[in-house]
């Protein structure tokens, strides 16, 4: 079973950067995909990015192309988000998520966290 914990969610104003960190245990790191996925308040959850198991390709919304960035670092369990240029629009709980390598694009993530608060304000 593999258990997923984030951080760096906060309050920043628009503009501002915000980097978020999962961390993994319980399972073979590198063999999972991992994602970012966002819900705003009365909207459906919307996945952000998504990086393979050794890093490339990487996949990203097309709402946050060009200002949020993933990596990962295997040897660490370790997934970030970097969030730049943030917008109101971007204001969510971000969750963490895992799947094994072999699922397709269009499978469900079986592995979540319980998601950390991100408020862009105004």
């Amino acid at each position: 079973q593999v258990q997923l914990v984030e951080s760096g969610g906060g309050l920043v104003q628009v503009g501002a950067s915000l980097r978020l960190s999962c961390r993994a245990s319980g399972g073979t790191f590198s063999s999972l995909v991992m994602g970012w996925f966002r819900q705003a308040p009365g909207k459906e959850r919307e996945i952000v990015a998504a990086v393979s198991r050794n890093g490339s390709p990487t996949y990203f919304a097309e709402s946050v192309k060009g200002r949020f960035t993933i990596s990962r670092d295997n040897a660490k369990n370790a997934v970030d988000l970097q969030m730049n240029s943030l917008k109101p629009e971007d204001t969510a709980v971000y969750s963490c998520a895992a799947k094994p390598f072999y699922r397709s694009s269009s499978e469900p993530y079986d592995y979540w966290g319980q998601g950390t608060t991100v408020t862009v304000s105004s």
